[in-house]
């Protein structure tokens, strides 16, 4: 008996949840020719419910059909579960009428692999061009890129999509040769490359031709598998140091294993990775991307993994204590930036507001700092309000007070 639409949905939005690529827009696309929706500059929040409700993004897969045999994925080809495909048709009759209802403002498809790459990527890039061309939706759009799918189609599909993510899966190819043998690394960083030289190149026809039809106006993310393989977290961040280098990456997302197989080549088949592992990870990428810090200074080979106690930054201050204190009134805006407690909003604020007056300490909360946390690290006017004598298990046992509340309220969303 075939199975209803509705049916086919419940199956392939659950099965959808491990991908956390998905991403807020980023994205400009506006309402033309009397279509339907725009995409958000300002992101969209995203979300598909196990309960049925969709929040913001209709995030599914095409198919959980796949010929590949992932031994992390619960996808894989040897698997009995329930499997489903929707047709092109489905998928935009879906997103429409979500659409029209307000549950939605736009679209994650990802799919199983079916026949090949290519034969996958053309049933995809049949929803983005009924969306746009018949249907005239604006809205935001984000779709995998299959690996290995020529580039004719990866052309094709940047001209309707948003965003595109190809997920690399491992920090380390040997990982990925072991639990996804189907996959080949040169495959995705190729796919990567691709992406990434048509976006400059679109980038520079625009400024000769304003027509020109953007492609791929919200970038490109990626995925990592969290602890499937036994990788050290300096192994992942050394890798998303390089894939924002290489490829402009707008995000690398981090998706902590959750033990869906049993496989004896995993390296934990019982517990999930601890959410906290993944929450450092985020802080440390964000120190990446924003705040001009190295992997290698993060990370090392002698300390690769993440402190679950204490923020990346925080850990790095106290690693550094030779550093600091640093008076705030000269401080370069890249020094200021590596102080705990001081953000980059507060940190241009600071070097603002020193040009016309000198910052005194009852300044500081109004500059947006987070004088708790700071106060260890900074001289104001020549006033140091942290240790008088240097002692980096003092100040780590004050500071672990601060990140307490956080730690636990992870650890129990990840029901530990």
């Amino acid at each position: 008996m075939s199975k209803s639409i509705e049916e086919k949905l419940r199956i392939l939005s659950d099965a959808a949840k491990y991908d956390v690529s998905c991403s807020s827009s980023g994205s400009s696309r506006k309402n033309t020719n009397n279509g339907l929706g725009n995409a958000a500059i300002n992101g969209i929040c995203h979300s598909w419910s196990a309960d049925g409700r969709c929040i913001s993004l209709l995030k599914i897969l095409m198919t959980n059909y796949c010929i590949y045999d992932c031994k992390y994925c619960i996808n894989r080809k040897d698997n009995d579960i329930e499997r489903a495909i929707l047709s092109p048709d489905e998928i935009v009759k879906l997103t429409i009428n979500f659409y029209r209802r307000n549950y939605i403002e736009g679209l994650f498809l990802s799919s199983g692999i079916i026949k090949n790459a290519d034969y996958t990527m053309e049933l995809m890039i049949a929803v983005a061009k009924k969306l746009r061309l018949k249907e005239k939706f604006n809205g935001y759009i984000h779709m995998k890129v299959i690996p290995g799918a020529s580039r004719q189609l990866i052309n094709e599909i940047g001209l309707y999509v948003d965003r595109v993510s190809v997920n690399i899966e491992f920090a380390e190819n040997t990982a990925l040769k072991l639990l996804a043998p189907d996959k080949k690394p040169t495959d995705i960083s190729t796919s990567m490359g691709l992406i990434r030289k048509n976006m400059i190149e679109n980038s520079e026809d625009k400024k000769i031709f304003k027509s020109t039809p953007s492609f791929i106006p919200a970038g490109q993310t990626t995925q990592m598998i969290i602890g499937a393989s036994g990788e050290s977290d300096y192994a992942i961040l050394a890798r998303s140091e390089n894939l924002y280098k290489n490829f402009d990456l707008k995000r690398v997302y981090y998706s902590g294993y959750v033990p869906v197989n049993k496989s004896g080549i995993l390296v934990s088949t019982e517990q999930a990775v601890p959410m906290i592992r993944e929450h450092r990870l985020y802080q440390a990428d964000w120190l990446l991307r924003f705040y001009d810090f190295k992997a290698d200074e993060i990370l090392d080979e002698k300390d690769p993994f993440v402190d679950p106690l204490l923020d990346p930054k925080t850990n790095w201050a106290i690693k550094n204590s030779h550093f600091f204190p640093i008076e705030i009134n000269k401080a370069s805006y890249r020094d200021l930036l590596r102080v705990p407690g001081i953000g980059i909003t507060s940190a241009k604020r600071i070097v603002m507001t020193r040009k016309y007056s000198t910052i005194r300490y009852e300044h500081l909360k109004k500059l947006g700092i987070v004088i708790k946390r700071a106060k260890y690290f900074i001289v104001v006017n020549g006033e140091f309000l942290g240790f008088k004598k240097e002692n980096p298990e003092l100040l780590r046992n004050a500071l672990m007070e601060k990140e307490k509340m956080v730690t636990e309220q992870l650890r129990l969303f990840n029901g530990l």
